[in-house]
């Protein structure tokens, strides 16, 4: 399925938009892994949670667990929230 990248993440993957494989969000973020390396980590911490400054969007629904099940027509966007002054 089609993963929307945000900017931030495009040293990983060379681009915005990339193909990734999953049953759940988990799944789609650990494929994400085995391709670019590294990039797992930026998105979820060591207690296996999203990090707080990412969002991840399912349809257009924000998701907030990685058990998440995922359909094949289903459309991913992750993205990085921004804060400052």
């Amino acid at each position: 399925m089609k993963v929307l990248i945000p900017t931030p993440l495009y040293s990983y993957t060379g681009g915005g938009e990339v193909e990734a494989k999953g049953t759940t969000l988990g799944e789609l973020l650990a494929d994400l892994d085995r391709q670019y390396p590294g990039i797992r980590f930026r998105m979820v911490d060591e207690q296996d949670r999203l990090r707080p400054h990412m969002r991840c969007f399912i349809n257009k629904q924000p998701v907030f667990e990685l058990s998440r099940p995922l359909g094949e027509g289903d459309k991913v966007a992750i993205v990085q929230a921004l804060s400052g002054g």
